[in-house]
Order: C-alpha cells, then sequence, then structure tokens
C-alpha cells in the first residue's frame, strides 16, 4: 500500500488513454490482426485470440477519424491525405487479396470524413443529410470497403457522440458486434478510457508516418508470404 502510495505521489498515476496511445493501440491491433489472416493457419488457437484481438482497431481508426476532424484546421487536406494513402494501399492491397472486389479500410476511413462533412454542413436539413450520408454508406458497401456501411456509420455516430461517449459505446457494440462481440467490448472498453489529450505523437513526420503504416506494414506481409524460406 504504502509503494502504491508513493507511486501516485511520483506521478505514476493512471489518467487515461491519450489519443497517441489510441493510435499505438489500434496499429498494434492493426498488425495483429493482418499477420494473423495472412501469416498464421487459420483456425487455432493462436489465430483466434490474435483476430479477436485485431477487432479492436477499426472503432479507435473511427473515433480518431471523428476526433481528427473535429480539430482539423484544413478538413480538405485531411480528405485528401486519406484518399490518397487509400490509393497507395491498393497496390499492397492488390498483391495480398487479388481482385477479389474488396478495397482497404483507408478508403472507409476517407468516405466516413466526407460523410462527417456533409453532417457538419446539412445537419440541420436531417432528410437531406441522412440521405446523402446514406448515399456515401451504400457506396462505401457497393465498392467493398473494409466495413462497408457499419463502418461509414460509426465514424458519423463517433463524431455526433464523441463529447457523449457512454452513449457512443451503446452504438458501437450492436455495429461491431457482427465481426465478433469480444473485441468489440475490447474496443469499447479502450475508447472508454480517453481523455482528451493528443499525446506524444505530434509533429507533421509522426502524423505522416502513423498514415504510412498501412500500406508499408501491408508490404512486409507480402514480402514474407512471398519470400520468406
Amino acid at each position: 500500500m504504502d509503494s502504491l502510495t508513493s507511486a501516485n505521489k511520483a506521478g505514476y498515476s493512471f489518467s487515461g488513454l491519450s489519443g497517441s496511445a489510441l493510435k499505438v493501440i489500434a496499429l498494434v491491433s492493426m498488425l495483429a490482426d493482418h499477420s494473423a489472416y495472412y501469416l498464421l493457419e487459420h483456425g487455432t488457437a493462436l489465430y483466434e485470440a490474435m483476430r479477436c484481438f485485431g477487432r479492436v482497431a477499426f472503432p479507435v481508426f473511427a473515433f480518431l477519424i471523428a476526433e481528427g476532424f473535429a480539430h482539423s484546421r484544413n478538413r480538405l487536406c485531411y480528405f485528401l491525405t486519406l484518399l490518397g494513402f487509400a490509393v497507395a494501399s491498393e497496390v499492397p492491397w492488390f498483391l495480398l487479396n487479388g481482385a477479389d472486389g474488396t478495397h482497404n479500410v483507408m478508403f472507409t476511413l476517407a468516405l466516413g470524413m466526407g460523410a462527417l462533412a456533409i453532417f457538419d454542413k446539412y445537419h440541420q436539413r436531417k432528410f437531406v443529410c441522412f440521405c446523402m450520408m446514406a448515399l456515401i454508406a451504400i457506396f462505401a458497401t457497393c465498392l467493398g470497403t473494409d466495413y462497408e456501411w457499419r463502418g461509414i456509420s460509426l465514424i458519423v455516430i463517433c463524431y455526433m457522440m464523441r463529447e457523449h461517449r457512454p452513449l457512443l459505446l451503446l452504438f458501437l457494440l450492436p455495429l461491431m458486434i457482427y465481426y465478433g462481440i469480444a473485441g468489440a467490448i475490447m474496443a469499447a472498453i479502450v475508447l472508454s478510457l480517453y481523455d482528451g489529450t493528443r499525446g506524444f505523437i505530434q509533429g507533421s513526420t509522426a502524423k505522416y508516418g502513423f498514415y504510412a503504416f498501412y500500406p508499408v506494414h501491408l508490404c512486409l506481409i507480402y514480402l514474407q508470404v512471398n519470400f520468406s524460406s
């Protein structure tokens, strides 16, 4: 007890997860998910555990997109950055998945940000706003982006409920339970610990490094799949 008190006095008490911590968790979760899917034998205990942990990534990314949109000083640049990395990620995505009719999750995030721009501009015209966002969700589904309409819906809900996270969690679970209940619960727990601070990932280099992680890790997995001895 004395040691715990001393630690708290020394500044080691846990106050929550910063935005930077959420980014790290999302990246590690995504890496675990894709490593299991492409590199491990399916159906094993390790495969199932890593895939379950991998379900944490998208809800966290969706929330970070909503936070980024809310605080961005140049939303068009933000959107074009997401779209640019989505296009760049199509090469390793295609190499890993072939022409299966699907497209990488960066397209989902970019389309989700487009939906946020519509919501921000037309939210007072509720019917028009709903129809336009529904069209984006339908387009994501027809395009075959990761998480399809559920992903677009979650990004919008994260933005609407970002100041009321207990309500956000109520929507997160039914939307993400399709991909696994345990992962949805873990994602809800992670987001509930967000403390509203930016954290240690700051500056252009770190920001673009965060985006670049997605295509780079897909390239590395492709090399591992095809050229490992």
